[in-house]
């Protein structure tokens, strides 16, 4: 430490260049040790990736055992399996009636030019075998999963049923779960909701696909939407 007069004439304290040094290297050290724990962290985490993500998967997926029930459901969307599982269900006997979600159609279904989700699923079930006389709708114009638990809800009030199979992609699961649980709150029936795997991925390697990804992410942000607005 060193006295210096400044310009006028008062003496001031100054730290010499080598203390300076000292303390400088000593936040460069704690800075590397820090460094280092957080690299050394983050190269556990990579390492244990798979068992990470997996349990995180596990923890989000939200799914009952199918059993005897009256009905089982078609919501909108998923063509891809969908309307293949409840087949399945209704071959299996586990439910006699499959419900299909009847939802908003664009204009270019109106029109013709396409075919839309309803008719599809339709046309699905008939082709894996599930009779005519089977297939029901329910809803006008559903937009989004809670107008589907609010008219099926609806068709539960006038048709008597005690259960109903709720099939749904793993990740949607929990979101289906909670919204189709809270619109039939205090009705004696039974909801089931049955998550299965995708195609394109499954709960055991969901983060080594994009579509798996974006799929979880996605649900997140809807499941916080639907608590938040439902």
């Amino acid at each position: 430490m060193a006295e210096t007069p400044n310009a006028d004439g008062k003496r001031e304290v100054r730290l010499d260049s080598p203390l300076r040094s000292v303390t400088w290297k000593g936040r460069v050290r704690r800075l590397g040790i820090v460094l280092s724990v957080l690299g050394a962290l983050a190269a556990s985490a990579w390492l244990e990736r798979d068992p990470l993500l997996r349990g995180a998967a596990n923890l989000w997926i939200v799914s009952d055992e199918a059993t005897q029930a009256d009905a089982v459901v078609v919501l909108g969307g998923g063509l891809e399996e969908r309307p293949f599982i409840a087949a399945e269900l209704y071959h299996k006997g586990l439910a006699k009636t499959v419900l299909i979600s009847q939802v908003a159609e664009s204009h270019a279904v109106k029109a013709g030019f396409v075919q839309g989700h309803t008719e599809a699923n339709y046309q699905a079930l008939l082709k894996l075998g599930v009779p005519a006389a089977a297939i029901e709708t329910f809803g006008v114009g559903n937009k989004n999963t809670n107008d589907e638990a609010v008219e099926l809800r609806a068709w539960a009030d006038t048709h008597k049923v005690t259960a109903i199979i709720i099939p749904i992609e793993i990740f949607s699961s929990r979101r289906v779960y909670w919204i189709f649980h809270r619109k039939f709150s205090g009705l004696p029936i039974h909801i089931e909701v049955l998550a299965f795997d995708q195609s394109e991925f499954t709960r055991e390697n969901w983060w080594r696909d994009d579509h798996g990804l974006i799929a979880f992410q996605n649900e997140v942000i809807k499941y916080i939407y639907y608590r938040l607005h439902h």
